[in-house]
């Protein structure tokens, strides 16, 4: 309560949460917003049937890619940019190694590569995504339109832009609201979809004429499991595990120690949410082939790839969490590298109680990073999954996920925004007093 009344005390966060709101209502704008030439009622009965890939994505989105808006990718393509830039960075691309030790100056050299990247994924996207519509048989051009290659790369230039104006207004974001602008766009098109998902969910359930005591159990033990959720995800998602250090040019007396005593924290969940979208990415493409090509579905290799890729069956969820616990792993050693902090460990003079600078301290950070990875790629598959066994065991329609990508990427911008806001109340606060 303290926080939520300085907030409402500082002009300026006051003005940036005013601002952040503003920016997410032309986000909300932008995705009723349908590119020309296209029949939206074909492509909403499309989705309605969908789910995987396509789904996640058109949470993502805030319903655009169903509604085939301007905005239908997102940011999608920036994301995927930003993933392989920052995998090219480990000695594979050596010029990109040396701006990401440039500082500021190579930084933004980098960003700006991302965003040319992200351009050129958002029209090959937009042109392959368009086209596939069509492969489908539905009637999604309006009467009257011979759609020709000019007609596909003309709709692929118009989400592309759409995918240009929302990288420029999550920047404004960034710069003028509140937190990071390209993860408060996709929080926003998240959590833009939950009171639909409720209100529908009330209707089915409790609402609806044929609703027993039967639905209204389901309604509640569904709602006070996503709570439930919602609670041990914030947990996890803050949980770290401190190393602490000392440095030798500093004192160590008693009176001092409680002064000195200084830490690096690893996250337990150190590769956030990035497992589970590789995992779903790469699952969801066969599926999303099939759905785009339906004369596939009912050959020997169209059953064949339903059933390895589908992650709902046996076989395709034991390679849905072996995905996810390999790329956790993976993604995990890429955000920390202890090689690195050991280095800079002994820059500064400093060291782990115990455990000899160099060498030691490298492989005493990795196998302690490794342990902490077990606990959470295990708590990963667990939100992930939690979907899928629900959906079975309560009968639950597709539109309703309780756990899941969406939810870890909603309390993961939220506690990293609530940080910010504090950090800018305490600046607030202290330079008042020093004035």
């Amino acid at each position: 309560m303290d926080t939520i009344k300085a907030v409402f005390k500082n002009k300026d966060v006051m003005k940036k949460i005013i601002f952040t709101l503003i920016a997410f209502l032309v986000f909300r704008a932008a995705t009723y917003i349908h590119i020309p030439l296209i029949n939206p009622e074909e492509i909403t009965r499309f989705f309605q049937a969908q789910g995987g890939f396509l789904g996640i994505m058109d949470a993502f989105t805030g319903s655009a890619l169903s509604n085939f808006s301007i905005i239908a990718l997102g940011i999608g393509p920036y994301i995927t940019a930003s993933i392989i830039i920052q995998l090219l960075q480990m000695d594979i691309v050596p010029i990109l190694k040396e701006w990401s030790e440039e500082g500021d100056t190579g930084k933004q050299k980098i960003n700006q590569l991302t965003r040319y990247l992200a351009i050129g994924l958002a029209f090959v996207q937009a042109l392959g995504m368009t086209y596939g519509f069509a492969l489908t048989g539905n009637a999604i051009f309006d009467i009257g339109v011979n759609p020709t290659f000019f007609t596909y790369t003309y709709l692929a230039i118009v989400m592309t832009a759409g995918t240009a104006f929302l990288l420029w207004l999550a920047d404004q974001i960034t710069l003028k609201g509140v937190g990071n602008g390209t993860s408060m766009i996709i929080v926003a098109g998240i959590i833009s979809g939950l009171p639909g998902m409720f209100a529908s969910l009330a209707n089915q359930y409790v609402l609806a004429e044929t609703a027993n005591f039967e639905s209204y159990v389901t309604f509640a033990i569904v709602v006070v499991l996503y709570l439930l959720v919602l609670v041990g995800v914030t947990i996890m998602q803050s949980a770290n595990r401190k190393i602490p250090i000392q440095y030798s040019n500093r004192p160590t007396s008693s009176r001092l120690k409680g002064r000195q005593d200084s830490n690096i924290p690893l996250k337990i969940n150190s590769a956030g949410v990035i497992p589970v979208i590789f995992a779903v990415t790469i699952l969801s493409l066969p599926q999303t082939m099939l759905n785009f090509i339906p004369q596939l579905q009912s050959t020997t290799v169209g059953l064949w790839l339903g059933e390895m890729f589908n992650y709902q069956r046996p076989l395709g969820f034991a390679i849905y969490a072996t995905l996810i616990i390999v790329f956790t792993f993976f993604y995990s050693f890429v955000q920390i590298n202890p090689d690195k902090i050991s280095n800079n460990l002994q820059k500064q003079n400093a060291y782990i109680p115990g455990v000899r600078p160099g060498i030691e301290t490298e492989n005493y950070i990795s196998k302690l990073l490794f342990k902490i990875t077990v606990i959470g790629a295990l708590y990963l598959l667990v939100v992930a999954s939690l979907p899928i066994f629900v959906a079975i065991i309560f009968n639950l329609p597709n539109y309703v996920q309780v756990g899941g990508t969406s939810l870890l990427i909603v309390v993961g911008v939220a506690i990293e925004t609530t940080k910010q806001i504090k950090t800018d109340i305490q600046g607030k606060n202290y330079s008042g007093f020093i004035k």
